[in-house]
């Protein structure tokens, strides 16, 4: 049985390659934002099913971010409320430079990401 989940990003290659196959939510919007679009979600009854600073990758190292939720539940989980709410204050700690990269950098960047979303996905289908 497939566990139902969407994909929350501002990752163009992530809805590009995957939006097909799975729910994708595309936002263009800073690294922050879609953790607090995420929040929203969790805040809604949604449970994180990927960890928001997953892969090591902190949000000033990249500007993408995507981040795989399940669907809607009756209660809130108190888990993901503490580790999207860890992940926001651990965000403001940080600010992306943009200045700092050429703009063929941002394709490694996108592509980073969407392998990091990649090899959850298969821990999501039951």
């Amino acid at each position: 049985m497939k566990k139902a989940f969407k994909i929350v990003t501002n990752n163009p290659l992530v809805k590009e390659t995957l939006e097909n196959e799975y729910h994708i939510e595309f936002v263009e919007c800073s690294y922050e934002e879609i953790l607090r679009k995420v929040r929203n979600y969790i805040y809604e009854g949604y449970e994180l099913l990927t960890h928001p600073l997953s892969g090591s990758v902190k949000p000033n190292e990249t500007p993408y971010k995507s981040i795989m939720v399940s669907e809607k539940k009756e209660k809130l989980d108190p888990r993901s409320m503490e580790i999207i709410e860890y992940a926001i204050q651990s965000c403001k700690k940080f600010q992306f430079k943009s200045d700092k990269y050429a703009p063929e950098v941002y394709e490694d960047f996108q592509v980073v990401d969407l392998k990091l979303i990649e090899s959850a996905i298969p821990s999501a289908i039951f």
